[in-house]
């Protein structure tokens, strides 16, 4: 007797459950693809514009390729010829110091009080969890006042270093959730035998805690360095012409009537890679660490 005949309803099911695979993986596929084409073309239209030698006057003749393309915006912006982006590689080393700085104390300081509450086995550690979150109930927009005047007093109201205190202060709350939810799933068991052999905190911390969150570590510091990335009011309050950033420029290139627009963009382009790089960076760090 076959396995049809011996469950005949089995049998039947098949075709449909095969059918309902086949409409999701299309649907999927197809609304991959529309999602794809909806995010890349806010990038075609700068790349449109960036390659524009009348200084992206095409952005209003609805062309979908300039007649005469060239790369002079690029060259502009390399060669810092273009108007406002004199010192482009300046800023665009301080927004990578900022950036990258505020990843690297986020990850530190994160992974210290995760683990300070999830495997010390604090008292009070969801409550010290729970109250950094309340922190988020109050937007960031409204701290900057009081935030400019305590940098202002501590001598930090033109420093770079004030940018970075905020973006990790925001960044913290959020790398403690993440850490301290990926860390419950570690057995404690593993902290208790590596005591048993006469390790200290700070060892169960360096080579036993941190080798085993390096995938929530990795999401952390690409939250952090976009959170840093992204970033414009704090910069622009806290940052005067000295120490500006990229972010600040695009923002002063938005403000001018007479904007090379080719050359924003091109300098736009610019920026965006540097962060897809490094956001691909840590991207196969995390995925080299779940293949371990």
């Amino acid at each position: 007797m076959s396995v049809a005949l011996a469950f005949p309803q089995q049998a039947a099911r098949r075709p449909r459950y095969r059918l309902r695979r086949i409409l999701i993986e299309t649907g999927s596929a197809i609304l991959g693809v529309v999602l794809l084409i909806w995010s890349l073309l806010p990038v075609y239209n700068m790349f449109l514009i960036a390659l524009d030698p009348e200084e992206g006057e095409i952005e209003f003749d609805g062309n979908l390729w300039p007649p005469e393309p060239s790369l002079q915006g690029f060259r502009d912006v390399v060669t810092q010829q273009a108007r406002y982006l004199e010192d482009f590689w300046h800023q665009f080393g301080n927004s990578l110091f900022i950036g990258l700085l505020t990843m690297v104390l986020t990850v530190v300081i994160g992974s210290l009080a995760s683990f300070a509450v999830s495997r010390l086995r604090l008292s009070k550690g969801p409550l010290l969890t729970n109250t950094a979150l309340l922190t988020y109930t109050i937007p960031a927009s409204f701290l900057i006042v009081p935030y400019y005047w305590i940098m202002h007093a501590y001598g930090l109201s033109d420093s770079l270093w004030g940018v970075i205190a905020a973006q990790v202060a925001f960044a913290i709350p959020f790398a403690i959730l993440i850490l301290h939810l990926y860390a419950s799933l570690i057995p404690l068991e593993l902290d208790d035998a590596a005591r048993v052999d006469g390790a200290s905190p700070i060892h169960v911390y360096l080579r036993i805690y941190l080798p085993l969150m390096v995938p929530a570590l990795a999401v952390v510091a690409i939250y952090a360095l976009l959170l840093a990335w992204n970033d414009y009011l704090y910069q622009a309050v806290l940052l005067t012409l000295r120490n500006m950033t990229v972010s600040m420029t695009q923002g002063q290139l938005f403000a001018d009537v007479d904007a090379e627009w080719n050359a924003m963009m091109a300098a736009a382009i610019i920026y965006v890679p540097r962060l897809l790089r490094s956001f691909l960076l840590c991207a196969a760090t995390s995925q080299r660490a779940l293949r371990w």
